[in-house]
């Protein structure tokens, strides 16, 4: 018989550690985003952590910004960008407030309101496909800019929550090469993903963007 999921919100203690160990402990937790129109919520499958001023792939590596200000903490805070004008990704702030650093929710498992991520990724061809990768979470999620700062440790009211969900065992965690990340923020393993889900995103070395003539 399969455990049902721990549905006990996460304390900002847990994210209040180093992001090498937040990361692949998200692995198996449940966000729930509320929206209007009902609950949706995500079982999380893949991540990538991003350590601020030790990373040249963060968005902090160079200091703080009106961009990434979040990131400064507190932990448990929700930050949100924008990429290539016209995607959003979801990060989840994490270590002590002042050090910046956070984890990339990269793809996830919906588990509830699936009808309502349906109607947001008219895209998908299946199910598994509905966050599978970081662009495609936050849009199934209905997540954007309006979110960033978001206390997903409020201790009620938030749009999003993260429960405890049923943990990933170490022997089913993978770890390699974060996807897209260019110079030497490339070659951090550092994306952690759960072994042979279907909802996990591919790998894809970075690409340079040819510039438009």
């Amino acid at each position: 018989m399969i455990a049902a999921p721990d549905r006990t919100p996460l304390p900002r203690e847990f994210f209040d550690r180093p992001v090498l160990d937040v990361a692949p402990d998200l692995l198996g937790r449940i966000l729930v985003r509320t929206t209007p129109d009902g609950p949706i919520a995500l079982r999380l499958t893949e991540v990538e952590a991003y350590d601020g001023p030790n990373d040249p792939g963060s968005h902090a590596y160079r200091g703080r910004t009106a961009r990434n200000d979040v990131m400064f903490g507190p932990p448990g805070h929700v930050y949100v960008y924008f990429t290539y004008g016209m995607w959003h990704c979801m990060n989840l702030v994490c270590g002590p407030e002042g050090r910046a650093s956070a984890v990339l929710l990269r793809a996830g498992e919906i588990t509830e309101g699936v009808e309502l991520a349906r109607k947001r990724r008219l895209s998908a061809r299946y199910d598994k496909e509905l966050a599978k990768g970081p662009a495609r979470l936050a849009t199934a999620l209905g997540v954007d800019r309006a979110l960033d700062g978001t206390d997903a440790c409020a201790p009620e009211g938030s749009p999003l929550t993260l429960l405890t969900g049923i943990p990933v065992r170490a022997d089913q965690v993978r770890n390699g090469p974060r996807t897209g990340v260019a110079g030497d923020g490339g070659v951090h393993p550092w994306r952690f993903w759960i072994a042979d889900d279907p909802t996990v995103s591919p790998y894809r070395a970075h690409t340079p963007r040819r510039r438009r003539t």
